[in-house]
């Protein structure tokens, strides 16, 4: 049915009911009255209903900017955004926009998603790719290469127009300096008529430092007694605040079609019940909507390993599908970098051994006692849970970006061990995930960027940055830290685009896309289709970097892989890894079986062989 449109039934904020007529709910607990002030219609008092709420409606249609005016007790007037604004005129603090959500006409809408065990995920930042039309150019390309999924950083609001997307404060509003509305849904429209997902990134822990005016009129949204890194913790006992984040995960994913959600680092969020009542009430919505064929995925940053939130999202609608595996990642660096420094301090002491549990296991940390957290215990038990529901990743925004200065594995790691760690990533049965830039080898630094034109602000949020980093040896001195890029600097933000011509050229005439393609090529041929009821059988340390693992797939066959990531050669036979009978060589990096035949696993290699049902 081309053109099809989806009503936003969403209950704040803005809606459009005609040409001519807007109804607006705001939730002002603060406030004594509250006025909406409409561009070309003045002032227009809100009735004051149940629990805060004000309503009212008014004589405006699509593309009416407004802004309300509260009145309270302590700061008198106070104008301000529509918290659940669906669009801005300008910037956060400027006015907000109604919007016909009905007025895109879907060409794809009888899409359905695709289940989660074909998801390979490709993580990027639609400002340095040039805003939703640059994302939407990228695409065709992206999907030839065998990408099936693609994750977008933050999208909402947030100041001035080059960020993260991490201090957002209008979470229904996509970034203006990306484009509007219909643009973003047109990005998603034409990844679905490639066969492939779109997820976003939503920021549910914290807003902002600067355009969030909860605390004018909505004092109740955050909490006094408990405070995180960001500020005043959101309070998510209100029946209020947990419906508005609700409402936004639902809004996403009705009105933009996106397949999925990654909720960014849960641990923040003190009550976790909250998290299981929005997965509950997101999974019940849509298949009351579109039925059981549609696939919506949820997962999860959430340093506490909670593994009890990651039980089968198919038989339980509370559950999640799955968590970005920082542990996974953690290990993998260490040993292709040998860096010990802050977190990776916890996966210093016999890396090989804590890989192996990570194939085996996802988490590393299921209750063991963090060096870097004091001896607190971390995590849960995790062995029963499939590899699919484990997001594993070499690099992403934050494991590159929260480095001083940004550096890739490209500029960190020797390149042959690099590859067989991508063999490894792509061709083991976890859901695999790449950053931007890696899939041709980009050696451009992804940093730190803002663009507040608070100066005082800007200026609070450098020198903090280079605070962060005096712990650390490299940085002990001012004049080491005065070197750390300037987050609010417009060159901070340039060096951050990869393009294809940043990728080092190699002697042996390596080209990484190449290998990338090759890999995924492999996985979706010979991984994919045998993943459902994938479990695991066992792993064995071979040596200081060498590892071995093996899989019982879906359709009886065993999936065995073996990795060196060392410069040193191991002493191994290929009986060791695998019955060879019948065995077929899924991937050699290069002359790793005849290897094995004579005893020896070579420095940065890998194998992997599929064998038969028994």
């Amino acid at each position: 049915m081309v053109g099809r449109r989806f009503l936003d039934e969403t209950g704040y904020g803005a809606h459009s009911l005609a040409p001519d007529r807007t109804r607006f709910r705001l939730w002002a607990p603060t406030a004594e009255a509250v006025e909406i002030d409409i561009d070309g219609v003045g002032r227009v008092p809100m009735s004051a209903v149940e629990e805060g709420w004000f309503e009212a409606e008014a004589a405006c249609g699509p593309g009416a900017g407004y802004r309300y005016v509260a009145t309270t007790r302590f700061e008198g007037e106070v104008a301000v955004p529509d918290p659940a604004a669906r669009a801005q005129q300008g910037d956060v603090n400027g006015r907000s926009l109604v919007v016909d959500q009905s007025a895109y006409g879907w060409r794809h809408p009888d899409w359905r998603g695709r289940p989660w065990h074909e998801t390979v995920l490709y993580e990027l930042h639609v400002g340095v790719l040039g805003g939703f039309e640059g994302v939407r150019k990228r695409l065709p390309e992206l999907a030839a290469l065998g990408i099936t999924a693609i994750e977008l950083m933050p999208i909402a609001e947030f100041p001035c127009d080059r960020n993260w997307g991490y201090d957002g404060v209008l979470q229904f509003a996509p970034e203006a300096s990306y484009g509007t509305p219909d643009q973003l849904k047109a990005l998603i429209d034409d990844a679905h008529g490639l066969g492939m997902m779109v997820f976003l990134d939503v920021v549910y822990n914290h807003f902002g430092p600067d355009g969030n005016y909860l605390n004018s009129y909505a004092l109740p949204f955050f909490r006094d007694d408990l405070h995180t890194p960001w500020g005043k913790a959101i309070d998510f006992r209100r029946p209020e605040v947990r419906d508005f984040f609700t409402a936004n995960a639902l809004y996403w994913l009705r009105q933009y079609r996106f397949d999925g959600l990654r909720f960014d680092a849960v641990h923040a969020i003190s009550e976790e019940d909250w998290l299981r009542e929005v997965a509950q009430r997101v999974r019940e919505t849509i298949r009351a909507e579109d039925g059981p064929q549609r696939h919506i995925h949820l997962v999860l940053e959430n340093d506490h390993n909670r593994a009890a939130l990651l039980q089968d999202s198919a038989a339980s609608d509370d559950a999640f599908t799955a968590q970005w595996n920082d542990d996974w990642h953690h290990v993998m660096h260490v040993l292709l970098t040998g860096e010990h420094a802050g977190y990776y301090a916890d996966f210093a002491a016999d890396p090989a051994q804590r890989l192996a549990r990570s194939l085996m296991e996802g988490f590393v940390y299921q209750g063991d006692a963090s060096v870097v957290q004091d001896g607190k215990l971390r995590g849960e038990s995790s062995a029963h849970l499939p590899p699919t529901a484990f997001v594993n990743f070499l690099q992403n925004h934050d494991q590159i970006g929260n480095r001083a200065f940004g550096e890739r594995l490209t500029v960190l790691a020797n390149p042959h061990a690099l590859r067989a760690a991508q063999a490894l990533l792509l061709l083991s049965p976890a859901i695999p995930m790449l950053f931007m830039g890696e899939e041709f080898g980009a050696t451009q630094p992804f940093l730190y960027f803002t663009s507040y034109s608070d100066h005082t602000l800007a200026e609070a949020v450098r020198d903090g940055r280079r605070r962060e980093f005096a712990r650390f040896p490299a940085f002990a001195d001012e004049a080491a830290r005065a070197r750390i890029p300037d987050p609010n600097d417009l060159a901070t933000f340039v060096a951050s685009t990869p393009a294809p011509q940043s990728a080092p050229a190699q002697t042996d005439g390596f080209s990484w896309l190449a290998w990338i393609g090759a890999l995924l090529n492999l996985r979706h041929s010979h991984i994919v289709p045998r993943l459902p009821g994938c479990s695991a059988l066992g792993a064995r340390v071979f040596g200081p970097g060498a590892v071995g693992a093996r899989w019982r797939m879906g359709d009886g066959t065993t999936l065995s892989i073996v990795i060196n990531l060392g410069e040193i050669d191991v002493a191994l036979t290929l009986d060791a890894v695998t019955a060879p009978a019948g065995a077929d060589v899924l991937f050699d990096s290069g002359g790793v079986l005849p290897a094995l035949e004579g005893g020896r696993l070579p420095a940065w290699a890998m194998l992997a062989v599929l064998e038969p049902a028994s």
